[in-house]
């Protein structure tokens, strides 16, 4: 559980605090902010989230989220950028496109706040502050190079193609009761992370450019 030190912890009731040991610990209740504010957020949506419980989770005075993010609305956008810093080691230009897609798949099993975060967006567009998109230009330009480099056919369309991409890694975290219907196991299961994962990367070898000989490069 993320804990903020208190100044009162480092110091004596003669020596005020560091200038370093502020900015640590403002830092560091940023942070806690941050993952309180993904949980809450993530469990109920930008409308129904409460700052109150946010601060709580954070064990910090609620006033510190205006102070430092300005209220609700800056901390929702403060977070979706922290979220997207936390998922750029994901996403490597350098490795398959295969082993980036089970990057990602292994990510939202894992830990799936990220993903219900970008749900509930989607589910409540009209009441969110605007943000950070889940494709940018820049994917989809990566995704252009990958066409180039034969990983993606020809005859597709990369912006369909990230789409339809995103729907199946989100699919069982989102779809749990079906993933049990029609896989028999938990969607939560290491055999289902394996089985499923292979399933992708033999989907995402089909969608890749061929050569003469019929062979997948």
């Amino acid at each position: 559980m993320c804990k903020v030190l208190r100044y009162a912890a480092k110091v004596t009731a003669h020596r005020t605090p560091e200038p370093a040991d502020r900015v640590r610990d403002a830092e560091r209740t940023k942070r806690c902010l941050l993952e309180a504010a993904l949980d809450e957020f993530a469990a109920h949506g930008y409308a129904g989230a409460r700052v109150s419980e946010i601060a709580a989770r954070a064990r910090v005075n609620k006033q510190l989220i205006t102070y430092y993010f300005g209220g609700k609305a800056g901390l929702y956008t403060a977070l979706q950028r922290y979220w997207q810093e936390r998922e750029r080691d994901i996403d490597d230009p350098g490795l398959p496109l295969a082993d980036v897609v089970l990057r990602y798949l292994e990510h939202v099993l894992h830990d799936p706040r990220g993903l219900r975060l970008l749900m509930w967006r989607g589910l409540s567009d009209a009441e969110t502050p605007s943000g950070i998109t889940p494709i940018t230009e820049t994917d989809l330009a990566e995704a252009r190079t990958r066409q180039r480099r034969g990983e993606i056919a020809a005859d597709l369309d990369p912006a369909a193609y990230q789409l339809a991409i995103l729907g199946m890694v989100a699919a069982p975290v989102l779809l749990p009761a079906q993933v049990r219907t029609l896989f028999g196991i938990d969607p939560q299961t290491p055999e289902f992370e394996r089985h499923y994962g292979e399933q992708l990367r033999r989907i995402i070898s089909r969608l890749a450019e061929s050569n003469e000989q019929g062979v997948q490069i």
